[in-house]
């Protein structure tokens, strides 16, 4: 009996210690919890490498100045600075939160940022923005390293503005602005800041881009056994050379190839990325084949926060190819019009026309086109496009209709970007199309396509044995019918279309 009690009371002392120790843990937790809240670098994730947030063109147009020469990295550390404070103050005025504005402003400017907080919320406005390029010059820098002052000319950005959460309008800017900084508790916060003139915005010329007069007669491509992934670790040069052989024997002059976003680092472009590309194109040239490269595949985020983000992605890869003789054409982006249910129209066609003039600023050479899934989308941005493309995978009956409206809305150039027929006829889709099928298609197409004279791009040249869930869902039925639209299977064999298309 003695023993039980002994034991009851050890397991009570046990049980009140592990009580209490558990209490004192988790008021300790709560406290850390709170004082890291309370870091509004951290909750804007100012801690993280500016390619991850915000990551506009900056120039430094002069740092010579009466005070004291600046080193580099004092210089970057002002950049910094002044840039975070550009981005929470952006974040501000889409949120109304002032977290961060501590960090990036002194009591004085603080106070006028949160008036312009409190006006908007009175008037139930919101302002999305984000400025795309800076032109910074150092006009002093203080002896003791403490005051910089700097004019930041042509500051060219975007912002939306929505009232009571409705969309009024989207205006471009182009500001000068004079710029006190002062550094305070290792933060180069800004002191005084001040619009000095607000240029005139003028619609960007530039060349006219060279459209081919040669009738485009090409295919999609990925490599067989790396579809939606033809830059990655089974990049293999020799089979994407044999491929091109493959190509040359079916009489076609053009391929269609996509550079993943994500896939070749986002705003932090990989040079491996770049550098398989290039041989791509080295291969492409040798093969007399042109290349129409598909931009921003798998991208859907079309937030304006992301502007210079993507903006900072298509620098890398149109710079690193723009100058290859086998590159005929740039297509934004394939299908974003699938995106206008999940994202808003608005939001996907503003970031198309913003990609549409930055792309133009960088080659002013090579036509510009976005790759839209229907011919009822086709001519969203006609305007700001060299020539028009759409997708066609309903009955071939339809397809003459379909193109000569889009010839009737247009003076540019028309093509049919993506075309054909899967064979599957399986488990799940019993009653699908075979092989014959697929041949009477391609048949009927060529003669359609003589009689209209479509420059076309067919889907696709392989056969797929691995279908990745990003491209089709989880969805048995729909991987499998992606799986099989080549006109080679999977184990090399030609198909009747093959022939058709050879012998065209």
């Amino acid at each position: 009996m003695k023993k039980n009690k002994t034991l009851y009371r050890i397991l009570i002392i046990l049980g009140f210690i592990f009580i209490n120790a558990a209490v004192v843990f988790g008021l300790s937790q709560v406290y850390a919890y709170l004082n890291t809240g309370a870091d509004p670098a951290s909750m804007l994730h100012l801690d993280l490498k500016r390619t991850t947030y915000y990551s506009p063109d900056v120039t430094w147009v002069s740092i010579e100045n009466p005070g004291r020469p600046i080193d580099e990295a004092n210089k970057r550390k002002i950049e910094q600075d002044y840039l975070d404070a550009w981005y929470v103050k952006n974040q501000a005025f889409e949120t109304g939160n002032d977290q961060g504005i501590y960090d990036h402003f002194t009591d004085k400017a603080r106070a006028k940022v949160r008036a312009l907080i409190n006006l908007n919320q009175a008037e139930q406005i919101k302002i999305k923005s984000t400025t795309l390029s800076h032109n910074i010059t150092l006009d002093f820098y203080s002896d003791d390293g403490t005051v910089a002052i700097l004019t930041d000319r042509n500051v060219a950005g975007v912002e939306k503005i929505y009232k009571n959460d409705a969309f009024i309008l989207q205006r471009d800017f182009n500001n000068d602005y004079h710029i006190m900084l002062l550094l305070e508790d290792g933060f180069w916060r800004i002191r005084h800041f001040e619009k000095l003139s607000a240029n005139e915005i003028r619609p960007s010329v530039t060349e006219i881009a060279t459209i081919e007069t040669t009738a485009i007669e090409g295919i999609n491509y990925y490599p067989k056994d790396t579809p939606w992934d033809t830059f990655g670790e089974n990049f293999d040069a020799a089979i994407i050379e044999q491929d091109f052989k493959i190509i040359n024997d079916l009489k076609l002059n053009t391929i269609r190839v996509f550079v993943g976003y994500e896939d070749f680092g986002k705003a932090s472009v990989a040079k491996a990325k770049l550098k398989k590309l290039q041989i791509l194109l080295e291969k492409a040239e040798k093969a007399n084949l042109k290349v129409m490269l598909t931009l921003f595949d798998f991208y859907g985020n079309y937030d304006i926060q992301d502007w210079t983000l993507t903006n900072k992605h298509l620098s890398a890869v149109v710079n690193s190819v723009k100058d290859y003789k086998a590159l005929a054409s740039w297509d934004i982006k394939n299908e974003p019009n699938l995106d206008f249910e999940n994202r808003g129209e608005q939001r996907v066609v503003s970031w198309l026309s913003q990609t549409l003039k930055k792309l133009k600023q960088l080659d002013s050479i090579h036509p510009v086109t976005i790759g839209w899934s229907s011919p009822e989308t086709a001519l969203i941005l006609e305007d700001e496009v060299d020539y028009v493309s759409y997708h066609f995978y309903k009955d071939l009956d339809g397809l003459s209709e379909a193109h000569n409206k889009i010839k009737k809305g247009t003076n540019k150039p028309i093509i049919l970007q993506e075309m054909g027929l899967s064979t599957y006829h399986g488990l799940w889709n019993p009653l699908g199309s075979n092989e014959d099928d697929q041949a009477a298609y391609y048949a009927h197409f060529l003669e359609i396509q003589k009689r209209d004279s479509i420059n076309y791009l067919s889907w696709t040249l392989f056969d797929f044995g691995e279908i990745p869930n990003s491209v089709a869902g989880f969805y048995p039925w729909r991987k499998h019918k992606q799986a099989y639209f080549g006109l080679i299977d999977f184990v090399g064999a030609k198909s009747k279309s093959y022939s058709i298309i050879k012998n065209r």
